[in-house]
């Protein structure tokens, strides 16, 4: 039976981006799990407390785009390796402000030299201003989540 369907699941752009993304990323898993056990979630908690600082995990939630269920969790798991402090807020009692360790902070600066090479080696396939291009078209469509499927109501 010959198939007439000349839709193109190789060019569809969520698909690309999903495909790029896994790409990318093993090799950056194998460390943050093999060296401390981490999953995604928890080294993207710990990343956003090593550059912003002390953060809530709302806070931390609405910067990196995740469910406060699986920020619950990686704070959980970063407190009991002992990465995070947790704390109430004197201004706020219902709000819990979140903060590295020693060990966290080391965890963070050890992962963020190897993050800093492997975006430069990702980046020796293109040139400087193909990569800038690549970064901005990027973070224009991380910008446009969830408004595109509105475009087509």
């Amino acid at each position: 039976m010959e198939n007439s369907d000349t839709f193109d699941l190789q060019l569809f752009l969520p698909y690309l981006l999903n495909q790029a993304a896994e790409e990318s990323s093993l090799s950056f898993q194998r460390v943050y799990k093999d060296r401390y056990g981490m999953l995604r979630t928890e080294w993207r908690v710990l990343f956003h407390l090593g550059i912003f600082g002390q953060m809530t995990a709302r806070d931390i939630g609405l910067r990196a785009r995740l469910h406060k269920t699986k920020i619950s969790r990686a704070v959980q798991k970063l407190a009991d390796r002992r990465f995070i402090t947790r704390h109430r807020s004197d201004a706020d009692r219902r709000q819990e402000l979140l903060e590295l360790t020693a060990a966290g902070r080391t965890a963070y600066l050890n992962l963020r030299t190897i993050a800093e090479r492997y975006q430069a080696d990702l980046g020796t396939d293109f040139t400087k201003a193909e990569l800038a291009l690549l970064q901005n078209m990027l973070q224009r469509l991380a910008g446009k989540t969830g408004k595109a499927g509105n475009k087509q109501r």
